[in-house]
């Protein structure tokens, strides 16, 4: 398969084409790779070709970036040294990204080499502006639909094909780091601003070819590998440059807690790397790539948030043989909060939107939302009036149930009681034709309970929505007893419109998510009862790379949201429900009036604005601090516990039945220490024997709630993993 091809025109110049058979955009390969370096040689031997010009055959795009496979495969073929095999294949990847950078100039005077563009028609990401950053000259395409960047990070690894030491070395440690540390992708004005891309141009292909014929030996030296070279900002054991070092070590440890491996690798192979020539930095760079790619968390993170997600969001999980069923006109009932949020989004994904509430008034203030929304937009230069004017047109906002004839998906976005559901569910089914679907957005009464009011029990199913819609990635869609295939496959494909990862779940009490998320919440406040320190339990939690600890979870979802629900499980459960201290407190918390940052008082007192201002002093009152507070890894197993056994009874019930679901939908829902891969992920990184003797410790100290599932005990004693027993991929194969 042929992945490169070099041509050469009648001026001298010569053309190496990226263009990957079957692919919407390029993604590396061995064959590619080896296939580029036969190119590059070839140009650099013919006298006739005075440069070379490195573009993608792909319209508007350059590159994807690495088939993460690949590193998969240079691991396994080491055998029993696969750290050796993970250094030396990203060496061989250095060596070749530096015979592009040196062109074939001489070592001593830098003279004689052969100018290398590179041209940009669009995105470019991960190796695919790695490539480019060793070339002499980046050029780029006015694509504003185009992003640039080093994502690496954001699936637990980082730049290693030479990313990292020659993006610090091109504009300084502090300008690369939001590329670098963050992830972050930008436009092509943006990244030319910050130095990233060299060119934009309206014919990047000329201007490319007049550089590359007019070029001189200076110009296609590397700042790096001319004498007298200073790093932009300052080297390590520069005045200046050392308070950079020190302020983005404060900052990688600051936003992740020590908790993600790659931020502290990478930081570390930056900062050493600055110390030394080029070659060694690239070194360095490889070594601690290496201990990256060795460590656990990197595959679990690729796994989960790479492989798993992208298989997801093109619909792994969707019935087959269902046709087409995306979204034209959707109804949505409830213009509150998550209602307007909805239609946000499906107008944004340029669908017809029905939007009811009881009158006109709060139908509008629903609308609103997304004016409010669009005109941030405005503020920030990424909308445009004319977009504004478009996406608020695609909006009906109105208390008439007869503008909902045509739809053919309703999501139900009303308050949490079956009967007011149950009579929203009969008045709009008397309106909508009979094959339009329709969907609650439920965030814990059991779809199949609602579909009792439904005449249509197979087209009806649940949609739920993580808030605040236009934010949050996941959207979790649940199977009632008699919903069909049919319901799935649209459920599904309007959550890839609007560009969410789905998971579908069984009918279960709270779904997946919060049934895992519950006992969290539960468990942090089962620890205020405890007198342990609700400083030590949130901060336990942040240093697990969560989000926000369980404590200040409560309060931005409110205590009285968490008071209702208990009630309603314990009326639901009878004598079966759990009794427990976080009831307790909850409860207390809700008889005080604090009901968390909506009321500006909750476990943190607030301002008047709404901000935070330290944990409330009054809980000691009635639960005082113990004078011996608990091991910092026993809090964080109690925690991580609490939600990990609730995802294997979740998929020992067949309430989730792919456990690439119960692992992406963890942390995209409620940001489930993300380094782990989720919380399946985590138990094959601990082990099952160690995690079925440590549920056995916890239940003996604590309670019935870390007893062991059966399944985990029985992989426990086969030495099983989640992803050995469960993978789809590994079935498939």
């Amino acid at each position: 398969m042929t992945e490169f091809t070099l041509t050469k025109d009648a001026d001298g110049v010569g053309t190496i084409t990226w263009d990957v058979p079957g692919k919407s955009m390029n993604v590396m390969s061995f064959d590619g790779l080896k296939q580029l370096s036969e190119c590059i040689d070839q140009a650099l031997a013919d006298d006739e070709i005075k440069g070379v010009i490195l573009t993608s055959g792909k319209e508007g795009s350059f590159a994807g970036g690495m088939d993460l496979n690949l590193l998969a495969a240079m691991k396994d073929e080491a055998g029993d040294n696969p750290a050796k095999g993970l250094f030396d294949g990203t060496m061989d990847i250095h060596a070749l990204l530096r015979k592009i950078e040196l062109a074939g100039m001489d070592a001593k005077t830098k003279k004689g080499g052969k100018p290398i563009a590179a041209v940009l028609p669009g995105t470019a990401a991960g190796i695919g502006m790695e490539l480019p950053l060793s070339t002499h000259r980046i050029f780029a395409g006015e694509n504003p639909k185009a992003k640039y960047g080093l994502p690496e990070i954001l699936v637990g690894i980082f730049p290693g094909a030479g990313g990292t030491t020659r993006m610090v070395r091109k504009v300084g440690a502090i300008a690369a780091a939001p590329l670098l540390l963050e992830g972050k992708m930008l436009d092509v004005n943006k990244a030319k601003a910050a130095g990233y891309i060299d060119e934009v141009a309206a014919d990047p292909m000329a201007a490319a070819k007049e550089w590359v014929l007019n070029a001189k030996d200076t110009d296609i030296v590397k700042p790096w590998d001319a004498k007298g070279y200073k790093m932009p900002g300052g080297a390590p054991y520069h005045p200046a440059g050392f308070m950079n070092f020190v302020g983005a070590s404060a900052m990688v440890h600051g936003k992740t807690q020590g908790a993600f491996p790659a931020a502290k690798a990478l930081l570390s192979a930056v900062y050493e790397g600055a110390l030394v020539d080029f070659d060694t930095a690239l070194r360095i760079e490889a070594r601690w790539f290496t201990t990256v790619l060795m460590n656990p968390s990197s595959g679990a993170m690729i796994q989960s948030l790479f492989l798993n997600k992208e298989a997801l969001d093109k619909g792994a999980v969707r019935p087959a043989g269902i046709s087409d069923q995306s979204v034209k006109k959707i109804g949505v009932l409830g213009a509150g909060m998550m209602g307007a949020g909805i239609a946000l989004v499906s107008a944004q994904a340029g669908m017809e939107v029905v939007l009811i509430d009881r009158d006109q008034v709060a139908a509008d203030k629903g609308k609103a939302y997304t004016e409010t929304y669009l005109d941030k937009g405005m503020k920030r230069g990424k909308v445009t009036a004319e977009k504004k004017e478009a996406m608020l047109g695609r909006i009906t906002a109105t208390p008439d149930l007869d503008q909902l004839k045509g739809c053919d998906l309703i999501i139900e976005a009303v308050f949490e009681d079956p009967s007011v559901k149950a009579e929203m569910t009969k008045k709009v089914e008397a309106i909508i034709p009979e094959d339009c679907i329709f969907a609650s957005n439920t965030s814990t009464l059991p779809i199949t309970d609602l579909a009792q009011a439904s005449v249509r029990p197979e087209q009806f199913i649940g949609i739920h929505f993580f808030s605040p819609v236009e934010k949050m990635l996941l959207v979790e869609i649940i199977k009632g007893k008699e919903t069909g295939d049919r319901a799935v496959a649209k459920a599904l494909d309007y959550v890839r419109q609007i560009r969410k990862t789905p998971i579908v779940v069984n009918d279960a009490r709270f779904f997946y998510c919060n049934r895992c998320i519950i006992p969290y919440l539960n468990e942090g406040a089962r620890m205020v009862t405890e007198g342990i320190s609700p400083v030590l339990i949130d901060n336990a939690a942040r240093q697990l790379g969560f989000p926000v600890g369980p404590i200040t979870l409560t309060d931005e979802t409110s205590i009285d949201l968490a008071a209702k629900i208990a009630r309603a499980t314990k009326a639901a459960m009878g004598d079966a429900y759990p009794e427990s201290g976080a009831d307790d407190l909850i409860f207390w918390m809700e008889e005080q009036g604090r009901l968390g940052r909506k009321s500006k008082a909750g476990f943190f007192d607030y301002d008047e604005k709404g901000k935070r201002q330290g944990y409330w002093k009054g809980m000691q009152d009635k639960y005082p601090l113990a004078a011996e507070q608990p091991d910092l890894i026993e809090v964080q197993e109690r925690l991580m516990f609490s939600q990990v056994l609730e995802a294997v009874r979740a998929l020992e019930e067949g309430v989730v039945e792919d456990i690439r679901e119960a692992d992406v939908g963890a942390i995209l829902a409620w940001g489930f220490a993300p380094w782990s891969g989720g919380p399946l992920s985590w138990l094959d990184i601990i082990g099952a024997p160690y995690a079925a003797e440590r549920c056995d410790q916890l239940s003996e100290k604590y309670g019935d709630r870390f007893t062991c599932p059966p399944l985990l005990r029985e992989m426990a004693e086969k030495g099983q993993t989640f992803y050995g027993r469960f993978d789809p991929e590994a079935k498939a194969a």
